[in-house]
């Protein structure tokens, strides 16, 4: 919900840069710091009464309580990702990525150092898994404040304004559009794994099951890598004036996009299971898996474009758009169809993954014809405006805080 909400920014600073209006960039930071704080405190109570919760519904009093203590240690990293969220779309929209590169290997390599130190080391447990990752989280937190604090973007940060205050509605409404976009993407293979849970013999399904989407997440990164670039260069060209330029961003990155899925869609084709070796050594697990390869070679190909096609729609400012788009074709097509296929034909967890990604593949075709059909020039009057709409005056601000005529 955070990640998704502060994808917002990447709309509102990355059309601000291309506009040129680079003290607005600072503003929307704050604004968007503001937001997601006063969200993350109205879910404090969830996280507090985690363990309460799961016991009201039923859950084993064991797990709840366990579930409970991980619930607290996750509130510092909540706030964590405010900072880190909302700086690494600030800054992507400026292109200044390899801070953000610098600060995940650094984020990285201090995770795999402490929690090897405070559990294998130290005997830590539980204790020492999140420790480590609070402390390894808030890493590019501080090193991205830091960074912009010291002066490496002059331009964008000026410093704390009050302004920051004023007209938050409408980023409101847009980074909450924002976050039911990306909670509805993100449910949506979740849900895959619930229904299969359900089945018969689950426990050899679940980890063929896993084994498949945890490839299908490794190779997913290459996407939604794609899926940032989109969004940012479609702002700053729709920011620009260009519409030309925009037009032949989304066709370059759909084009290299599906290129890469494509080759990736014959690769898991040829190899099948073989590939689940890295994962078991269970011979009727990668026999699952070598089952499901035909489906997970299509998910691939599908995620190499939709995912970039929500890029665009991030660009653009189309995060309501897509969340209808999305309640439509996965939870009203997608998950019954899945239900129907694997429940009631009995086709198990294929069927259940056949019928999600059909609405996968109606969602993928939407926002397709969306892209194709969209007038461009219009698109650029429309930013334009929302840009104009939401300008304050530099210049004037930092007089009125001097304290000048």
């Amino acid at each position: 919900m955070q990640l998704g909400m502060a994808s917002a920014l990447e709309t509102l600073c990355g059309q601000s840069y291309g506009a040129k209006q680079y003290h607005m960039m600072g503003i929307h930071l704050q604004r968007s710091w503001i937001i997601l704080s006063s969200c993350a405190v109205v879910m404090l109570p969830i996280f507090l009464f985690t363990e309460p919760l799961l016991v009201f519904i039923g859950q084993d009093p064991k797990i709840s309580a366990v579930a409970g203590v991980i619930s607290v240690w996750y509130i510092p990293i909540m706030f964590a990702n405010v900072c880190s969220f909302t700086l690494q779309m600030y800054l992507q929209a400026q292109s200044k990525n390899r801070i953000i590169a610098y600060l995940a290997i650094l984020n990285l390599s201090t995770h795999m150092f402490l929690s090897w130190l405070l559990t294998a080391k130290f005997q830590f447990g539980l204790a020492g898994v999140m420790s480590s990752m609070v402390i390894t989280l808030w890493i590019p937190a501080f090193g991205q404040l830091m960074f912009v604090f010291c002066g490496a973007c002059p331009l964008t940060w000026t410093g704390f304004s009050s302004q920051a205050l004023t007209d938050l509605f409408p980023v409101v409404k847009l980074s909450l559009s924002s976050g039911v976009m990306l909670c509805l993407e993100t449910w949506y293979s979740t849900i895959l794994v619930l229904l299969t849970g359900y089945m018969k013999n689950p426990e050899v399904t679940l980890d063929a099951l896993s084994i498949c989407l945890n490839i299908n997440g490794w190779e997913m990164m290459i996407s939604i890598g794609l899926l940032s670039a989109t969004g940012v260069r479609v702002a700053n060209e729709l920011g620009a004036g260009s519409a030309r330029r925009a037009k032949f961003a989304i066709l370059n990155v759909v084009t290299t996009s599906f290129s890469i899925g494509l080759v990736f869609f014959v690769f898991f084709l040829l190899f099948r299971g073989k590939l689940s070796y890295i994962f078991t050594t269970s011979e009727e697990v990668a026999a699952a898996v070598a089952d499901l390869s035909p489906l997970l070679a299509v998910s691939i190909l599908l995620n190499s474009v939709q995912p970039v096609l929500s890029g665009v729609a991030v660009g653009s400012g189309w995060q309501s758009v897509v969340a209808y788009v999305n309640i439509t074709t996965y939870y009203l097509i997608g998950i019954p169809l899945g239900a129907i296929l694997g429940y009631v034909l009995g086709y198990h967890v294929k069927g259940v993954w056949v019928g999600m990604l059909l609405g996968t593949l109606v969602q993928t075709i939407v926002l397709l014809f969306i892209t194709i059909r969209t007038d461009w020039d219009k698109q650029v009057e429309v930013t334009r405006q929302r840009l104009n709409r939401w300008f304050i005056d530099g210049n004037r601000e930092k007089a009125a805080s001097s304290g000048s005529p």
